[in-house]
């Protein structure tokens, strides 16, 4: 008997509820698949963050696609440059060689020479154990006015270090120590601008300290002014080792502050960096309060316009997803879908409390990287009533109860999921933290509930927050 088969039959993955998942990675790490959704950024991005700089990327053609065109997207081809590896590079004992030569002929063509190179290596040049230091000692020799920097596009080797966090370090290997300035605040790690509202810059300045951003560097000798710092404050994972290495160099103090929705372990950061700078306790207590209760408030406006229409929220939004799904859960949102492949270790307590409500008991976590995935596209929302399918293939019998109703998204993966043209455009916290960061994200969902979005056409924008020419 021959039968009908559609593409996407019993392909897109189960998901699993909350309370049945094994903490932190309840998926099967295999291979990947990469959403369409673009927001996040990727080593080409952050790259570019360090003025009066250039890169050349040394790798495979089909590697070049890629980056190329990411830097095309952004207005910034003329900031890059790359020589495509041959099939006997691999053999012929020349590719420390050719990197060198391919580098200095892109110098030498140049009418004026960059303050910095960063040179991207490749897989390959692992594969067969490039002698990286070499290659950027002898370009400095032939050029002492540039600074080589060694970054790497190694994404088969993501086990060891993420390349997120790998070009994290990067981006700060060419700043070298200065007489220490104890009046200079450095926020690493963030690709995006911190906001000027964000309770860590409000606590920099009411202790009367000024703030280095590289997003505010204009020229090459303000972003080597890091050197100067006498502290340096992350809230991002991937700024760990960044941050870390920079103590050790370059002699200055540095605080480790997660971006956390857990009032106790949030309240513990904002005194932890007050009181680091000099603040008192009274005053950062009182502070803190007045911020608590702002951000309360604005959580309770959201909730009476939202009321209980189904949330989903994806983790490039916030690094700690849980701990935002049980800060809604607090307020009465009715959060319903987690896409996530892991979460933060140090998120277990999160995950226990809300595994131990009952309220929580349909919460469900679908992943992002299955390949499957690919066939999940609007799977829960805008049914085809013509043809009775959603826009996956699936029985609108089958699909989500509610699909036909509003789906409110946080962040770009949950929004490419669900379908919805109803969500919160941010990546990585969008540059705010604290409790003005949950104040900002009430807000934010105000106005996704109010105002739907083009998702095709945002979320297909490579980097949030850069310029784009598409």
């Amino acid at each position: 008997m021959i039968k009908s088969l559609r593409t996407t039959e019993h392909r897109i993955p189960e998901p699993v509820l909350l309370k049945d998942i094994d903490f932190p990675v309840p998926f099967y790490e295999g291979l990947q698949y990469n959403a369409p959704a673009r927001g996040v950024w990727n080593i080409v991005h952050t790259g570019m963050l360090i003025p009066e700089s250039h890169q050349v990327y040394v790798c495979a053609q089909g590697c070049l696609r890629g980056v190329i065109l990411t830097a095309a997207e952004m207005n910034e081809t003329e900031r890059m440059s790359w020589v495509a590896l041959r099939e006997e590079d691999m053999w012929n004992g020349e590719m420390e060689k050719r990197v060198i030569e391919g580098t200095a002929h892109i110098v030498d063509q140049m009418d004026k020479h960059p303050r910095c190179i960063l040179i991207y290596l490749s897989c390959m040049h692992m594969f067969e154990g490039c002698d990286f230091t070499m290659i950027t000692d002898e370009l400095s020799e032939m050029y002492p006015d540039i600074d080589f920097v060694e970054c790497f596009m190694i994404p088969t080797m993501r086990k060891t270090m993420s390349p997120d966090s790998m070009m994290k370090l990067s981006l700060y290997e060419s700043v070298k120590k200065q007489d220490k300035d104890e009046k200079l605040v450095a926020i690493i790690g963030c690709n995006l601008p911190n906001d000027k509202k964000s309770d860590l810059v409000s606590l920099i300045e009411m202790s009367g300290k000024n703030i280095w951003d590289i997003t505010d560097c204009k020229t090459y000798d303000e972003y080597l002014k890091l050197g100067a710092a006498g502290t340096a404050i992350s809230y991002l994972s991937v700024a760990d080792a960044s941050g870390k290495q920079l103590s050790e160099r370059l002699g200055l103090k540095w605080l480790r502050a997660p971006l956390r929705f857990d009032e106790q372990k949030l309240d513990e950061n904002l005194y932890m960096i007050g009181e680091s700078l000099g603040l008192e306790h009274a005053v950062i207590k009182e502070w803190i309060e007045e911020r608590k209760t702002a951000a309360g408030s604005a959580l309770e406006r959201a909730h009476d316009l939202i009321g209980d229409t189904e949330i989903a929220i994806d983790y490039t939004a916030y690094p700690y997803i849980l701990e935002l799904l049980e800060l809604l859960i607090k307020y009465g949102f009715n959060v319903k879908r987690i896409y996530s492949d892991n979460f933060p270790a140090d998120e277990r307590d999160a995950f226990e409390r809300i595994i131990a409500d009952e309220k929580c008991a349909d919460i469900m976590i679908y992943p992002t990287n299955d390949p499957a995935m690919r066939f999940a596209a609007g799977c829960g929302c805008n049914l085809n009533s013509d043809a009775g399918l959603c826009k996956t293939g699936i029985d609108a019998g089958s699909a989500a109860d509610g699909a036909d109703k509003m789906i409110l998204a946080i962040g770009q993966k949950a929004a490419y999921f669900t379908g919805t043209e109803h969500f919160v455009d941010i990546v990585e916290g969008g540059g705010c933290y604290g409790y003005q960061a949950v104040e900002k994200l009430s807000e934010l969902l105000i106005d996704a509930y109010r105002n739907p979005k083009e998702t095709k056409k945002i979320i297909s924008h490579k980097g949030w927050g850069c310029e784009s020419c598409l």
